[in-house]
This record gives C-alpha cells, structure tokens and sequence, in this order.
C-alpha cells in the first residue's frame, strides 16, 4: 500500500517516473525469466522435473509479486498524480497503476499457491490427457476453480468473478462488450453453418487426405515460416502438447504440433503462432520491459495470429504462393491446383471435435461452449464433476456432434490447467478484430492479394508495425483500433467478410 510519505516525498515528477520505469523493468524482466522457465518446463524438461519446477516458479511470481505491490511503487504512483507527463508516460502510469491495484489486493501467499498448482496441474493435465482420465485432473481443476474465486474476491468482492477474472486478460473492454460480440457472432454463424451443411456445393475437401510424415511437416513448417518473414535470429521452432508463443522483442520462441493424417493442421497453427511471435518481434525494443513494449493485451494478440491464419494463411494468393513448396514435400498432392487447396482448407467441417483444428467458422462456438463452461464454473453454477457432460451437451447442441473421449472432449485444452479462466473470449474477441485489421490494410496497400501471392510481405508487416506493433499499450484496446481503422471496434467487418468468403464458396 502507498504511504503517507508520498506527500511529503520531495522527488520531483520526472526522477519519480524514471524511478518507477526503473521498478517497472525490474519487475518485468522476474516475469521474462518465469516466462523461459514456463517454455522449457512445456518443451524441454525433463517429466521428472515438475517438483522443482513448480517451486521456481512459485517463487518467481511471488518475488514479482512483492516487487509489484511494494510500498515504494505506490508512493512513486501517488507522486505522479498530478504531474505534468507527456501521452507517453501517462500511458505507463496508467498501466502500471491497474496492475498494481490489482497485485496489492492479493496477498502473495495466494499468487503462490496458484503458481505453484498451475505446474503441478500442466503435468496433470498432460497425463490425464493422455490417458483419457478426466477423473486424475478434476482435482486440479477444482483447485484452480477455488483459488481463483478467491482471487477475484480479493480484488473486488462485489463483482462477478469472472469479469474480475476476464480483466486479466482483457482490461480495456468489458465483458459485457465480450458476451454482446460472441452473442452477434452466434447469431450470424449458427444459421451461416447451417445453410452451408444444407448446401450441394461439392469442394474439394479431399484435397490433402493420405499420410504425411511428420520430420516432412516439420520441415515444410520451417518452410513457411522462412516464407513469410519469421527470425529466426531472434526464435525458433518446436514441438507441444499444445501450440503456443513465448517471448519478446530479443527472443520470441513459438511451438506447433503435428498430425500424419492432418498436415493443414500443422500449416495452420504454424502461421497462427507466427502472428503471435510477429507481434512481439515488432514492439519496441527500446521500451522492453516497460509498458510501451508490451503487447496490448491478448484481444491484440489474438488479433495478429488470427489474421495471418486466416486472412493469409487460408487465403487463394497465399495458396497460389504456397502450393508448388507443399507438393515438392508431398507428392502427392502434385495434381491439385489452387482452387483444389483454397476449398480444402477453407471448407467447414461437420464432425470436428477439436478447437485447434477448427474451420473459420465452427471455431466461435467451440470458443462459446468453452466460455460459457468456465463462466459457470468460476460463478458456482456448475461442478467440476459435471464438466465433461457439460462439454458434451453444449457440442452436441451448438455443433450436432458429441465428444465419445474426454481427450477429444474437455481435456483438449491446456488454459485451465494454467488457471486461465477469463481467456477463451479474447480468441473470438481476437478474430473479429483481425478482419477490422485487415479491412483497413487492404484499403491502404495497393494490389495486398498480388503481394501475398508473390511472396511479397513487406508492406502487410510494415502497415501491421506502424499501426499495432510499435504502440506497445500505449492506446487502451478500443483506441488503438479506432486509430488503425478509423472506427470504433465492431463485428462488422467480420462478419461481413465471413459473408461474402463463404457465400462465393458454398453459394449461399
């Protein structure tokens, strides 16, 4: 808490705010370092590692924790209220103030214990994944379940915890914003998914079926990411449970995974977390460690894997780049031709159980079912012994198809073994701010499909750096889309774009 002697604190302003940015890359530059730990222990670490490694990083946080929330950082808070700062710098006092508000209503004993039951329940997680036991993982979901309500309560016990627990992930937009957006994006896709279904439209879904070895995925996975832009100086590749992006501006490490049956799977979430990584490779080195160079939280993020997954990767130009670099490792698939893999890869599926390897449009309900799981969960409106029922009736109503494993079923992802409740909105929130993105970067670069299809990405990322990368979080989320597009964030640009995509692919 601040103290009295913030008053009487006879530093001036600009040796206050020099003094905080300084607290401020301390801290941070703890969290780097937990974040490095975080990818080996989901990389390289060996299984018997999880003891220690739970204790690492327990202590990691908790010395971030104390960093965040001690005494000197409230007084240097209360000695910049009322000083004269630049845009800049009221945006990092801005910053700074939430998290510290929110990190001084938490009592690190708490911050340990959740840090330490998220790397007991990964290895948890991955096992009882594995073995198709949700029963072995209950126990740790519970645990999360119970910590984290007491974690909102801490931080504001007249709220719904869950809002309290989406601001985690998302600060800037209310979670009435969320649920009024997901509500649009239901009413617009249910009856999209099912005229599509009802359609004689005849794509070529069969386009990649056969057997791909996965040392030839991985290696056409290098391929694409060369192809589009990745350093590779500043990252690298490698395989896990579950695709994710780790890093920063220096060092920024993504994984993927791979399926023999499935290798648009692999391509696709490739270029997914190659949007994540971009993103964090374009803020600002110069700020690292400070608000200005960090992302602006995961809807942003979400926003950049999304658009190079979809409004790229799953474009015709991209395919008509890409196609002779897939049949050269795959045979194969030597007679298809880019119209053959534009349809395969943007076909809808009717029995996909699994969000990752969901189409563009199915995949905002596999999101829905999932927030409305952990929404009621986190409010007491539904046991953890009730989950994968619950899971299943939500699929078999909002997708027809019912899960037959656990695996396949509510144990697919790893965020609630992270404790990640409040995330899952920010994948939809994510893709809806994508097609605005991309909106208004086709406006504004001359012939952008011509460049896609001649390898050409310069200007996409340079129009991505100026707009979104290099702003840090300086601009809470509305503002920073407003100032890249010109309008306030809506649905309108997706679900116009979804509209007319697959109107012209399956003739409805």
């Amino acid at each position: 808490m601040a103290t009295e002697a913030a008053a009487d604190d006879a530093t001036d302003a600009p040796e206050a705010y020099e003094d905080l940015l300084d607290r401020v890359r301390r801290w941070n530059t703890v969290g780097s370092a937990a974040g490095v730990l975080g990818w080996d222990q989901q990389v390289m670490m060996p299984e018997g590692g999880t003891p220690a490694r739970s204790k690492e990083l327990s202590t990691l946080s908790s010395i971030r924790h104390d960093m965040i929330t001690d005494d000197e950082t409230g007084d240097l808070l209360d000695a910049l209220d009322d000083a004269d700062l630049t845009d800049e710098q009221a945006a990092v006092v801005r910053e700074v103030r939430r998290d510290y508000e929110r990190g001084d209503a938490v009592p690190v004993e708490l911050v340990e214990e959740i840090s330490e039951t998220s790397s007991e329940a990964l290895q948890a997680w991955e096992e009882a994944r594995a073995e198709d036991e949700f029963e072995a993982f209950a126990p740790y979901l519970e645990k999360h379940v119970e910590l984290k309500r007491e974690y909102a309560e801490q931080i504001d016990p007249d709220r719904d915890p869950y809002e309290v627990l989406f601001e985690d992930y998302e600060p800037c937009l209310s979670i009435d914003r969320a649920e009024a957006i997901l509500d649009e994006l239901r009413e617009t896709l249910v009856p999209m998914i099912d005229a599509i279904r009802e359609s004689d439209a005849d794509l070529a879904v069969d386009t990649f079926e056969g057997t791909f070895p996965e040392d030839e995925q991985e290696a056409l996975s290098r391929e694409a990411l060369e192809l589009v832009g990745y350093d590779f100086d500043r990252g690298r590749l490698d395989v896990s449970s579950h695709p994710f992006t780790s890093g920063n501006q220096f060092d920024c490490r993504i994984t993927t995974r791979f399926d023999e049956s499935d290798p648009l799977g692999a391509v696709g979430s490739t270029i997914h977390e190659y949007g994540h990584a971009q993103y964090n490779l374009g803020l600002p080195r110069e700020a690292w460690a400070t608000p200005l160079g960090e992302s602006r939280d995961l809807s942003v993020h979400e926003s950049q894997s999304r658009l190079w997954e979809n409004h790229v990767g799953r474009s015709r130009a991209f395919w008509e780049l890409f196609l002779p670099t897939f049949q050269e490792r795959f045979p194969q698939t030597e007679d298809a031709t880019v119209e053959d893999a534009y349809e395969a890869v943007n076909q809808v599926y009717e029995d996909n159980l699994i969000r990752v390897e969901a189409d563009e449009l199915t995949y905002h309900l596999h999101i829905i079912v999932r927030f409305e799981i952990e929404r009621d969960l986190i409010r007491g409106d539904l046991a953890v012994e009730d989950v994968p029922e619950a899971w299943n009736d939500k699929y078999e109503e909002y997708l027809g198809i019912r899960p037959d494993t656990d695996s396949e079923g509510c144990l697919q992802d790893i965020h609630w073994s992270h404790g990640n409740f409040g995330y899952f909105p920010t994948y939809s929130l994510g893709s809806v701010m994508a097609a605005q993105l991309y909106e208004a970067a086709e406006e504004e670069i001359d012939g952008l499909d011509a460049k896609v299809a001649d390898g050409d990405f310069e200007d996409l990322q340079a129009w991505l750096g100026e707009n979104v990368h290099r702003h840090g979080s300086r601009y809470e989320t509305n503002e920073l889309v407003r100032q890249a597009t010109g309008d306030d964030f809506s649905a309108e640009a997706f679900t116009d774009y979804v509209e007319e995509k697959y109107g012209e692919l399956y003739g409805i």
